[in-house]
């Protein structure tokens, strides 16, 4: 089992900035991949972006050059830092991990609201 503590959600005006960060407990050993997704009000949840153990990355088109995803090995965390926010990142943000198994784990959400 794998325990995903969210924090860093809020509210902010366009163009701001917020880092979201995840933290992982439990059978931490088994983690491969650490992520995020995101599920905006009557739309499909979808990939913002993760990172592998070895620290490969990826991002959907639509915040790249604004969202960085890194990852704390040692602190078992994966951040995502969110710059030039806009209204559309509205959406409810969901930390996930995948272990070496392919099994997914997630985190409870957290509310990131962007004010035009």
């Amino acid at each position: 089992q794998v325990q995903l503590v969210e924090s860093g959600g809020g509210l902010v005006q366009a163009g701001g900035s917020l880092r979201l960060s995840c933290t992982a407990s439990g059978s931490i050993s088994r983690i491969n991949t650490m992520g995020w997704y995101r599920q905006a009000p009557g739309k499909q949840r979808e990939l913002v972006a993760h990172i592998t153990s070895g620290g490969s990355t990826h991002s959907a088109d639509s915040v790249k050059g604004r969202f960085t995803i890194s990852r704390d090995n040692a602190k078992n965390t994966v951040y995502l830092q969110m710059n030039s926010l806009k209204p559309e990142d509205t959406a409810v943000y969901y930390c996930y991990v995948r272990t070496i198994i392919g099994y997914d784990y997630w985190g409870q959400g957290t509310q990131v609201t962007v004010s035009s």
